[in-house]
């Protein structure tokens, strides 16, 4: 079940422009959506769903910067308890969905896990028809 989850519409690049429509917005937020969904879940085939075979995972937040490719995620993911499981409230945010055209855009999400804060930036990709996130580059933020 998706938790409800706060968008900030300002600056989504979807009013007025013609490179976006209501269906590829819909589109956009239902994979965020279910990208938060798997985060809470730790559920690995619904991870299989949202991120393209090609993606990456990465941060500079560790010493080196911190790269995966979604094989080497899925196995984390896989081993990882979940938020769920630990009645943990859900804490997420997307705060700007941004369309560069017809098959690229982009999300600036927030979430926490445990006392972590993220800010999670997700490009995403539309192939066959289809959005998928394209890359997961993300900042830690300890503590409140």
């Amino acid at each position: 079940m998706s938790a409800q989850i706060e968008i900030d519409q300002q600056g989504t690049g979807f009013a007025g422009s013609s490179a976006t429509t209501r269906e590829d917005f819909s589109g956009v937020v239902s994979v965020v959506h279910q990208y938060l969904d798997g985060l809470y879940q730790c559920d690995v085939e619904t991870f299989k769903q949202v991120f393209h075979p090609q993606a990456i995972y990465a941060t500079a937040d560790e010493a080196p910067l911190l790269y995966r490719q979604m094989d080497e995620y899925f196995s984390i993911i896989a081993k990882r308890q979940s938020p769920a499981s630990r009645g943990e409230v859900r804490n997420e945010a997307i705060d700007d969905l941004q369309f560069a055209g017809e098959n690229t855009a982009f999300a600036r999400v927030r979430c926490a896990i445990a006392e972590t804060q993220f800010v999670d930036f997700l490009t995403l990709v539309r192939t066959n028809g289809r959005w998928q996130i394209m890359s997961k580059i993300f900042q830690i933020k300890q503590g409140n």
